[in-house]
């Protein structure tokens, strides 16, 4: 066992604002904090390591919490995108060894309960109390504490981690492979789920980091078309970089410009990579409308098509715009939905589906998905003007580095 030593962490201290503070070492047990469930108090972690963190990524699902739009409490230490090198490791730990360079699921999941042995580990049922399902760092997803920070806890590892084969060929591509804990598998997931396939035409519905994400999944899965649209000129000039069709939404519903591309209205398939806080087309653009985006893809979407769902959907939103909003219930058009026989795909990602590939992908020069969302490596005390950069709209995925160890 390593002797305990001084741990830094990004903190969420109220809407709008984070800081680093000092927080207590990780063990290999979940202590009571901020947002940890009562039941989970005292959770003995034996299966888990304790991991020196190489890099950690700002996500839009952070910002949410950071916006204040969620139920997320005061002193919660955010983070669940993670890789890190093991330091010490938990005595029922069998195959992670320390010094090996791994990626972390951003959804805890315990290998053992029916769901993990169906490889849904997005709804694991044994992590978290309040409902199916866990992460890192995120509100009512049982505690477990945010990998914003110089070290943390990953229970069950040699379930969850993902071991690089080669250590220094992986910090060589480090800015690559650390989008493989979230979102990477989680944009390739919503590529998937709605049905994106070689030849087909995509639709993706915001050009933040997921739906890039989401973009190079699509083509991955070998798409003819894959149209990105946003009301954000900067990050429709990042996602034209890598070869992706745009369109502005602020100029009209997106059919309309899909068919100026395409000859058609509609698409085969189509991705939410907004959420709950999406904004209306045309002359709604500025207005904040939950639907929006999921209502617009059932109209676009081709008859028979898929929708899949990577955006982030929450039970409770205290700075929406009406009482139905803020239970997260949203006023979908549900009959074109219904009449169109559309599928829909929607939740956690499921990781661990993708991550093993997606890595081999990124080792074998198949795919640059740090160049494609922009990487931007930011340092541990540069974590909070990060969050105000992304939040201002910046075309950049901030990467934070806490202890210098990513090449310049």
């Amino acid at each position: 066992m390593m002797t305990a030593s001084a741990n830094r962490a990004v903190t969420y201290v109220g809407p709008g604002k984070v800081e680093v503070r000092e927080i207590e070492f990780p063990k290999l047990e979940l202590r009571d904090g901020p947002g940890v469930n009562p039941a989970n108090v005292g959770r003995k972690c034996e299966h888990g390591v304790i991991l020196k963190v190489v890099s950690t990524n700002i996500c839009g699902s952070d910002q949410h919490m950071v916006r204040g739009r969620t139920t997320a409490p005061e002193g919660l230490v955010l983070g669940h995108e993670i890789t890190g090198e093991v330091v010490e490791v938990g005595r029922d730990v069998e195959f992670i060894k320390v010094g090996d360079l791994c990626s972390v699921p951003f959804n805890i999941a315990c290998g053992r309960c029916r769901n993990c042995k169906e490889r849904k580990t997005g709804i694991c049922l044994n992590v978290n109390p309040d409902r199916p399902g866990s992460a890192f760092g995120y509100v009512d997803m049982g505690g477990w504490v945010g990998g914003q920070a110089e070290y943390v806890m990953a229970p069950y590892a040699d379930f969850n981690l993902l071991k690089f084969p080669d250590k220094d060929q992986a910090l060589e591509k480090i800015r690559d492979l650390t989008m493989l804990s979230d979102i990477f598998p989680t944009g390739y997931h919503g590529a998937l789920t709605a049905g994106a396939r070689a030849g087909s035409t995509v639709y993706v519905a915001g050009a933040g980091p997921v739906g890039l994400a989401a973009a190079v999944g699509a083509q991955l899965l070998g798409a003819a078309v894959v149209i990105v649209g946003d009301l954000n000129t900067e990050r429709l000039a990042q996602a034209r970089s890598f070869g992706c069709e745009t369109i502005d939404v602020s100029g009209g519903a997106p059919q309309d410009q899909i068919e100026q591309l395409l000859g058609v209205p509609e698409v085969d398939a189509a991705i939410d990579a907004v959420g709950f806080e999406a904004r209306g087309h045309g002359g709604d653009a500025g207005h904040e409308q939950p639907a929006a985006v999921l209502n617009s893809l059932m109209e676009l979407t081709t008859a028979g098509g898929g929708i899949g769902i990577p955006g982030l959907y929450v039970t409770g939103d205290p700075g929406a715009a009406d009482d139905a909003a803020k239970a997260g219930a949203l006023s979908l058009s549900l009959g074109t939905g219904w009449a169109k026989s559309l599928s829909f795909a929607t939740g956690q990602c499921p990781v661990m589906s993708y991550h093993r590939e997606l890595m081999n992908a990124i080792l074998a020069d198949r795919v640059q998905i740090a160049k494609a969302v922009n990487a931007t490596v930011i340092t541990l005390d540069d974590a909070p003007r990060g969050y105000s950069a992304f939040d201002s709209g910046v075309a950049q995925k901030f990467v934070i580095d806490p202890h210098g160890m990513i090449a310049v």
